[in-house]
């Protein structure tokens, strides 16, 4: 797929405490993330993700935050443009 066509979006994940390396390495498992960060302040974990433009996010962040045992809460920012 070319970039165009492809949905590009961000999940911030709070995570129980304790909790963020474990969350971090069944994230990096799944392979479904471009870039994961650790982050500072109200969130642990910042993922990149890049996506075919027919997917519904809302259902794909639902269907990954499932699978992923100690998540307390995150917030999904969709990218419109990427400026370089």
């Amino acid at each position: 797929s070319s970039e165009t066509d492809m949905k590009t979006f961000f999940v911030q994940i709070k995570c129980e405490i304790g909790k963020t390396y474990a969350v971090s390495d069944a994230l990096v498992a799944m392979e479904i993330a471009s870039e994961i960060y650790s982050t500072a302040g109200r969130f642990d974990i910042m993922a990149k993700f890049h996506v075919d433009n027919g997917v519904d996010i809302g259902l794909f962040v639902n269907d990954f935050l499932l699978r992923l045992d100690g998540v307390k809460d995150s917030e999904t920012i969709i990218a419109f443009k990427a400026f370089h």
